[in-house]
């Protein structure tokens, strides 16, 4: 099963090919797509199609920088020499030396710079593509593994954030029934006085008449209090953060839909606030969602 990954991640390793050693080096930042800047060194530029393709494949999300530097090997590709043009040189040397015994002798190492004595052998392109698609792939071994890593802490701190929002859930479940009593309890007190004083004025209402109106009144007061609903939708998005989060694989972008609808709930729920309990609760809920949506950005 794929783990949760961070955007964000490094690594670098060296490895050997037929044209010396190549040093791969891998890092990313949060972004919403897949942006890939390659760097290559101009001999390892046929390269870049198929390295492309391979991050491709095996990343989703984020800003992405791959470098791939060569440090030739003088050993891992003989050069061939220009035997007319070294005789060349090697014959004005002499006649220089002659002519001017106080000049200096030119070094094996710098007759063999000299442009036309010695060339490097072309490498065979495709096994070298192959060597460095090798090491590329190795490097994004670690890469991804980094990447999971972190993506594992963030997973423990989402899933922290869901198990504060249930417990905040459950206190406010808990608190309802005293909450809409109360309410019931002082709307009635008002109504009753109302109409009381409706009556006095010769209303043409009889008292049983009043006393379905006040009871008609109450409830349908408690129903546009009542935020079962909302907990209900909160419990099933927190339930499918938690199955996101465990199904693991490229769901950042599903665990911030969830977030913003539980952000609605808890609007919903600051809206309906008759009681400092339940206002207390829908600021302790965004608190808690913004913290979360902040660290989602993080997730691939």
């Amino acid at each position: 099963m794929p783990s949760v990954a961070s955007m964000t991640g490094y690594a670098a390793l060296d490895g050997k090919t037929l044209a010396g050693t190549v040093t791969a080096e891998c890092r990313s930042v949060n972004s919403r797509f897949l942006d890939l800047t390659l760097r290559l060194d101009d001999a390892l530029r046929f390269t870049e199609p198929a390295v492309r393709e391979r991050l491709q494949k095996r990343l989703t999300r984020g800003k992405v920088e791959l470098r791939l530097n060569l440090t030739a090997d003088a050993s891992a590709l003989p050069a061939s020499v220009n035997e007319e043009a070294l005789r060349r040189v090697l014959a004005l040397q002499e006649t220089i030396l002659k002519l001017d015994p106080q000049a200096q002798e030119l070094s094996v190492a710098e007759i063999l710079d000299l442009p036309g004595i010695a060339a490097a052998e072309t490498p065979d392109r495709d096994k070298l593509l192959q060597e460095v698609l090798a090491i590329v792939d190795r490097t994004l071994d670690e890469f991804i593994a980094a990447r999971e890593r972190e993506g594992a802490a963030l997973a423990q701190v989402l899933t922290g954030y869901c198990d504060k929002m249930s417990a905040v859930v459950k206190d406010v479940r808990d608190a309802m029934p005293q909450i809409i009593s109360q309410l019931e309890g002082r709307l009635t007190e008002r109504l009753t006085d109302a109409l009381a004083d409706a009556l006095k004025e010769k209303s043409t209402l009889t008292k049983e008449e009043v006393t379905d109106r006040i009871r008609q009144e109450v409830t349908m007061y408690a129903i546009k209090m009542d935020v079962d609903e909302e907990m209900n939708r909160l419990d099933t998005h927190l339930a499918e953060v938690k199955r996101l989060l465990a199904q693991g694989g490229a769901v950042g972008r599903k665990l911030d839909f969830m977030a913003q609808e539980m952000n609605r709930e808890a609007n919903t729920l600051g809206s309906k606030a008759a009681a400092i309990e339940m206002t207390q609760a829908s600021l302790a809920l965004k608190i808690t969602i913004d913290q979360m949506r902040e660290q989602i950005q993080n997730l691939e």
